[in-house]
């Protein structure tokens, strides 16, 4: 009897801490996307150049790669989690203005907006009313990815049309899998540190919002 007690103890303690993680993710997230959609603002107002925007993004490719898995664990990891995000954001000014110059670009973004919603929304919304376990997307997710890798560095020598969309179709199927899985993560204890989980959310959702845009330009014969 003790035994069964202590199991449904232990039990118990394990969904609460689930439950934490996961409120403290999307509260976190929430927080990071408006900042980041502010820094995008902001770097648009600000008539940010490109050359800018390429050190902001090496920037943030330095922050998550070296600072933020020495701080996922102190407090000082959502400083960075806020400062890599910013980053991020603002280096999104440029394309955004280069979208928004084009006929019916209000509506492009828009659209790219809406549907990166949509996908976020309803993928972590299946995962979590499901509760299926998709960590057997981890190793299709790698290799999708070095395979977009490979792609994007070879379209920079081919500069192929049809190359661009299919990697961009590619990263948006790659990504919505990878939202799948990061979420799923959370919900059966893979996953215990917020600020790791919320990072990569946001470079899932980051990915497919600006794939997403490319691929509405296209279709719309304006990219």
């Amino acid at each position: 009897m003790a035994h069964i007690e202590h199991n449904a103890t232990v039990q118990q303690e394990s969904v609460l801490a689930t439950n934490k993680v996961l409120k403290n993710t999307y509260m976190l997230l929430s927080m990071t996307l408006l900042f980041s959609a502010v820094a995008a603002m902001a770097a648009m107002a600000l008539n940010v150049p490109r050359g800018a925007a390429l050190i902001m993004s090496l920037a943030a490719i330095g922050i998550v790669w070296f600072v933020l898995p020495r701080t996922y664990n102190k407090a000082s990891g959502i400083v960075w989690a806020f400062a890599f995000t910013g980053l991020l954001g603002a280096s999104l000014g440029p394309m955004l203005s280069m979208y928004l110059a084009l006929p019916n670009g209000a509506s492009y973004v828009a659209q790219a907006l809406g549907g990166t919603a949509i996908i976020t929304f309803g993928l972590s919304f299946y995962a979590l009313t499901t509760k299926k376990d998709f960590s057997f997307l981890g190793g299709f997710i790698m290799v999708g990815v070095l395979v977009l890798i490979v792609g994007m560095i070879a379209n920079l020598f081919f500069g192929s049309a049809l190359g661009s969309v299919m990697i961009s179709g590619g990263v948006v199927l790659v990504m919505s899998l990878a939202i799948l899985f990061d979420t799923s993560r959370i919900i059966n204890g893979g996953e215990t540190n917020y600020i790791r989980a919320t990072v990569s959310l946001y470079l899932d959702i980051y990915n497919i919002f600006v794939h997403l845009l490319h691929l509405i330009a296209v279709f719309s014969g304006n990219d």
